[in-house]
């Protein structure tokens, strides 16, 4: 279809990408005064940023790897980001089981250090190593919220209730949670407020130097409008995505590489009944989590696979499945089973190619690269981890800084997103405080919306004295008013973007109640009345 042409407005910045990378610089770039727009060709969070085990985490297992300065800054990052987005971020306790049949992943430096000066362990993780490792955890982010390490007698305590015998100490530490496809969506909504430009389903069809500057066609995927983009700098944050856009869109000829990973999940029944997760460890020197999960259920994950292709579709494999169901019945006194299964993930990490010898020992760390030939720079963004995506975004600022020497300081470090201007400890409070407001919502519902959009729920649900003023009960505490909300001010399309990336309900919903949300969701947005007239 024929286009419409925007560049007489020259954006500072151009971002191809909306996963929490590019999300994250979209918004400190905004903050900072540059002009910014932003295009993803699926739904915010669409891939890899909706598909991560839903921690933020220092990463314990990479100090095996000696990346002290990525877990030192995500442990760090840890507290601040719980500080910024106390509704959908929250402390949780790990309980690390320890037996003398753990093994060390052959390739970690750790691993051959101890084979060389301790053969006869035979590449066993001695206990000292693992108190070692949890004391360096415990003090190189400098705790102020987050509880230490602590012992755990699995005899005597829940957390070793549905373990099996043979397990008799644990370690238990601190970690949090995070609902990673909403921390994305915030972090779009903060930068659309501070004048950035958002565009979801928008396709990057080419990128061209001019003059200096850079000329960017997209299409909407819905429309097939084409529209063109003139920016002083393009950001390529295109996550699995990030070297077909080096050598497809940009025509670069850069030899910075990525490489796809795949990490893929199983969310079964609930298996324990108390709020702590576990870490457990293999004999093949891989480590898992099975984690309390919305409430009913438990999620277990993840993988290390190499992944060919980004436009393949990441599904859990049978061998992957079955892989997870093994690992965890090796710790449980209930082998978990195929039948407990109730849905299943599958997420690409796009790592930077550091030439390692296996996907597991690639490292977490992210890179960043500008190219400037041409006068046109762009700053490519490989790898990262959701823990450190601030960070990740001020470490992109500092290279995009240098081309906008006016632009302002640091800023994001301590400014809450949308809904998260509260306390950590204040949720049950609030949760208390929307049921008083609203007395026919439940607990599980209050706490819901609370977990979701913290101290603007009461804004969601809008001036209404009982549950029919919601309008349609679409099934599981979801309604025609919230739906409204997240299609008005958070994005959404279609039922997919609603159940499984603003919200987990797809996993209460049944797929009639589903599709009947896909088809009014169409109906509202006008397409329902198009695809009935042909």
């Amino acid at each position: 279809m024929s286009g419409t042409d925007e560049t007489q407005q020259i954006y500072d910045l151009f971002i191809i990408g909306g996963g929490i990378n590019g999300c994250g610089i979209a918004r400190d770039a905004s903050g900072r005064g540059l002009s910014v727009a932003l295009a993803e060709m699926g739904d915010l969070a669409s891939a890899t940023s909706s598909s991560s085990t839903k921690l933020f985490h220092g990463g314990l297992r990479y100090l095996e790897y000696f990346e002290v300065r990525l877990v030192r800054e995500a442990l760090i990052e840890r507290e601040v980001l719980l500080k910024a987005m106390p509704h959908i971020s929250w402390p949780m306790r790990f309980v690390l089981p320890y037996h003398q049949d753990m093994r060390f992943e052959n390739s970690t430096p750790t691993s051959r250090l101890l084979n060389t000066f301790m053969p006869w362990m035979k590449g066993r993780r001695p206990a000292w190593l693992i108190r070692l490792g949890l004391f360096m955890y415990d003090t190189l982010g400098g705790r102020q919220i987050l509880p230490g390490t602590t012992t755990v007698d699995l005899k005597a305590g829940p957390e070793g209730a549905p373990l099996q015998d043979r397990f008799e100490t644990a370690y238990e530490y601190s970690d949090c949670w995070v609902e990673d496809s909403r921390l994305v969506i915030l972090n779009a909504r903060d930068a659309e407020a501070r004048g950035a430009q958002i565009m979801t389903r928008t396709k990057v069809l080419s990128c061209e130097r001019n003059g200096g500057q850079w000329d960017v066609t997209v299409q909407d995927v819905n429309s097939g409008i084409v529209r063109n983009f003139r920016a002083k700098m393009l950001v390529n944050a295109g996550g699995p995505w990030v070297g077909d856009i080096i050598h497809g869109k940009i025509r670069s000829n850069s030899t910075e590489g990525v490489r796809l990973v795949r990490g893929s999940h199983i969310v079964t029944r609930k298996l324990y009944d108390h709020d702590k997760c576990y870490f457990f460890q293999g004999t093949d020197g891989r480590i898992i989590f099975a984690i309390p999960y919305e409430q009913d259920f438990t999620l277990i994950g993840t993988t290390d696979a190499e992944h060919s292709d980004p436009s393949i579709k990441p599904v859990c494999t049978d061998e992957e499945r079955d892989y997870l169901l093994a690992f965890a019945s090796d710790y449980f006194k209930q082998p978990v089973t195929q039948d407990d299964i109730v849905w299943t993930y599958s997420g690409v990490r796009p790592l930077y190619d550091d030439g390692a010898s296996s996907a597991t020992a690639a490292t977490r760390d992210y890179t960043l690269k500008v190219d400037a030939q041409g006068g046109a720079p762009v700053l490519n963004v490989f790898g990262g981890k959701i823990t450190t995506y601030r960070r990740l975004a001020e470490s992109a600022l500092e290279h995009i800084q240098k081309h906008f020497p006016k632009v302002k300081g640091t800023w994001t470090a301590g400014v809450s997103l949308p809904g998260g201007n509260f306390a950590v400890a204040d949720v049950d409070r609030l949760i208390a405080d929307l049921q008083k407001e609203f007395p026919f919502l439940t607990v599980f519902w209050a706490r819901r919306l609370i977990r979701a959009y913290g101290s603007e729920a009461s804004e969601v649900l809008g001036h209404v004295r009982d549950a029919v003023q919601l309008g349609r009960d679409f099934g599981a505490t979801l309604t025609e008013a919230e739906v409204r909300w997240l299609m008005e001010r958070e994005y959404a399309q279609t039922a997919e973007d609603v159940v499984w990336r603003r919200s987990k309900l797809g996993l209460r919903m049944t797929a009639e109640q589903v599709a009947a949300l896909d088809q009014w969701m169409k109906d509202v947005r006008g397409e329902g009345a198009a695809e009935a007239a042909q």
